[in-house]
């Protein structure tokens, strides 16, 4: 299974689209997306998305209840905060990250296989334990001048990280 990790798209609508061309280019089967889509109207941007998407909450995202319903007008999914995402035989956890204290809590757990996070723009590819842990980056560029996002290989547990 191909799972696109995505986070921090920031109304950067045209990019948004490049990573709706790319996601769907790689015949991805699932999207992650850590938060920060920030107004309602960028949802509407992920509807050529040709898979399915189960998003969580990010710390600059506006009207939350109106983005939540704008996703659900184009059969996506945003959870809340968090979100505990089973698939295949992984279980996820999915989450912006800007709570430090409880992402290294939910890493030292060790109950998840895989944690996908963001907030921090910057990406990042590590293992602790027996934990994936994953930032696939922002796929705004604002900060780092350097789109990216994340292609997860459920079958080989291999990351490849992608410029947008």
């Amino acid at each position: 299974m191909k799972i696109g990790l995505v986070s921090d798209t920031h109304d950067r609508l045209p990019f948004i689209d490049k990573v709706v061309q790319k996601l769907n280019d790689e015949n991805v089967d699932l999207v992650l997306h850590a938060g920060d889509y920030s107004a309602p109207f960028a949802a509407f941007q992920f509807k050529s998305l040709k898979s399915q998407m189960i998003g969580v909450f990010g710390n600059n995202d506006a009207e939350k209840e109106l983005l939540q319903k704008n996703f659900e007008k184009i059969g996506k999914r945003v959870r809340g905060k968090f979100a505990e995402v089973k698939v295949e035989n992984l279980k996820i956890a999915l989450l912006h990250g800007e709570e430090t204290d409880l992402l290294a809590s939910i890493i030292n757990t060790s109950a998840f296989d895989v944690v996908v996070y963001g907030h921090t723009h910057q990406s990042s590819i590590r293992k602790q334990n027996r934990t994936l842990i994953i930032n696939p980056g922002e796929a705004c560029g604002y900060l780092t001048k350097n789109a990216t996002i994340g292609i997860l290989c459920t079958d080989a547990m291999k990351v490849e990280l992608v410029s947008i």
